[in-house]
Parts: structure tokens; sequence; C-alpha cells
């Protein structure tokens, strides 16, 4: 599942990388209304690419709202959130996704910060505010994790398309590591790389967004019961075993 806005220069790039992946059954990108263009790449990916399908916004309304377009039509039994940007290389998609094949894992994120491999040295001021976030969230939901606000996040497809997600702009991190929580899902984390952008390279997350996130650590955790937070209750497990699942 690709969100994407305004990612023309890259998009075709992470897209080959993704259809190299084992037992793929599609790739979803869903344009955010992009002005340079990458609604036409995209395009042409979906007529070159039988597994690619493309499905584009009618305004802009920020990562989370194209997330949430694109997770109801996905069909794979493992859906992973993969950003257009290359600050996440899809090479590791199957060190993801592994724990869930394995049976152990309902959910599974990507760590920049469990063990360090490569990663590009950047903002302080964002590693202290997602450490604060991360922090804030462990109160709330008692799990250790190192790093809540990773693009790169794994779930069991059921899972995912049954939870009801309300947040807006960057707010998806946080909502659904308050969901999948509520539901008692099997969480894991494996180390990744990260290769971010500065700002003058198109990162687009800012201090607005670390504020907003606060909030919404708060509300997701306190304010949200686990009735709403899914339209049915899908099925923990922590369970072993190789499983034959197709990636979306």
């Amino acid at each position: 599942m690709i969100p994407v806005f305004n990612e023309a220069s890259t998009l075709a790039e992470v897209v080959s990388k993704v259809l190299e992946i084992p037992r793929l059954l599609e790739i979803i990108i869903v344009d955010d209304c992009s002005t340079d263009g990458t609604l036409a790449v995209a395009e042409q990916l979906g007529e070159t690419h039988p597994q690619v399908r493309v499905s584009s916004q009618k305004v802009n309304a920020g990562k989370t709202a194209a997330l949430r377009a694109g997770f109801t039509l996905t069909r794979g039994e493992i859906v992973i959130v993969q950003d257009a940007d290359l600050e996440y290389d899809p090479v590791e998609i199957p060190l993801v996704i592994q724990p869930i094949l394995d049976g152990y894992a309902d959910v599974v994120y990507g760590s920049r910060f469990l063990v360090r491999r490569a990663a590009r040295v950047l903002y302080f001021y964002h590693y202290v505010a997602n450490k604060l976030l991360t922090v804030l969230s462990n109160m709330l939901t008692n799990l250790n994790m190192t790093d809540i606000e990773t693009g790169y996040k794994a779930f069991r497809g059921d899972i995912i398309r049954n939870m009801v997600i309300v947040s807006s702009g960057f707010g998806f991190e946080v909502e659904v590591t308050a969901k999948v929580a509520k539901l008692g899902c099997a969480v894991y984390e494996v180390p990744i790389s990260y290769y971010g952008r500065t700002y003058a390279e198109g990162k687009k997350i800012g201090t607005s967004d670390g504020i907003q996130a606060i909030w919404l650590v708060l509300r997701f955790n306190l304010l949200c019961s686990l009735r709403s937070s899914f339209r049915s209750l899908p099925a923990v497990r922590a369970g072993r075993g190789k499983s034959t699942t197709e990636l979306s």
C-alpha cells in the first residue's frame, strides 16, 4: 500500500523494487492530489504492471486519508505500508513481514532504533520528538515499542481492513498503535535501515504534526473504545508455524 503526494521522481523506482518481493499479490497506489505529475507516473505503472492498481483522491486530505482509502482496496493476507520517497528500502520488506509469515505476529513495525542498521544522521529534535511520542504511547498501551512513528508497518490483512481509521494528516501512526494494542495483537519490531530526507529534499512532516500527535495519543488510548476501533473484531494470534500468504 503506497500513499503518495508529489513523488514523481521516486515512485517508479520504489514500485520496481516492490515488484521483486516474493509472493507479491498487488501494489495499491493512492495519489493524494499530487501536482507534479505523480498520478501520470502511477497510471503508467498500472498500465505496465498488472499487479499495480491506482486510485486517486478527489481532494488533498493527507497521508492518513490516502491510507484509509487504500486499505479498503487491498486483498492480501498481509498488508504493509511503503512510502514513495525511498526513505525506506523495499528490499527489507521480507524481513519486516517474516514474524507474520512464521505465525508469531499479527502486526510488525520496522524500527529505526531497535538495532542500528544504515541510518542517515539528520534532525536531533525529530529524534527527541519521536522518542517522547513513543514513550507517551507506551505508557498508555503498555507496549515496549521503540519507534511508533516508523513508516514500515505490516498487518494481517483482516486486522487493518477491519480497523476504523478516523484521524487525519499524519495521525495514522499513533492511532493504529493504540488500536492494535486495544485488540491485544501480537506486535513485533524488527530493525530496518532509514535513508531520511531533509526538508529541502521533500520531507513533509513538521512541528504541527508532532503537536497533533500528542493529542491523538491521548485521544485514541483514553477516549476510544475497542468496539469503536473495529468494524468487527478479528481474532488475534501468537501461534507458530509457517503460512503461505500473499502480500499487498
